[in-house]
């Protein structure tokens, strides 16, 4: 999948909330460090795959 470049700004946006949630989380002690790496890790995977940088399985692009 490739996201149109409005779709990718708003999705960025949205990410960014998200993972200050989970550092906020992390540090307020509600999620532990591998948790929260965990979030992050796949959640970055969504966007790449969004951004066409990434393919489940396969051998994926910075």
């Amino acid at each position: 999948m490739k996201g149109d470049e409005e779709f990718r700004n708003q999705l960025t946006c949205i990410v960014n909330d998200y993972e200050a949630e989970v550092r906020r989380a992390q540090r307020e002690g509600n999620l532990t460090e591998n948790t929260a790496k965990t979030y992050l890790v796949h959640t970055s995977n969504f966007v790449k795959w969004c951004n066409g940088n990434f393919k489940p399985g396969g051998r994926n692009k910075g």
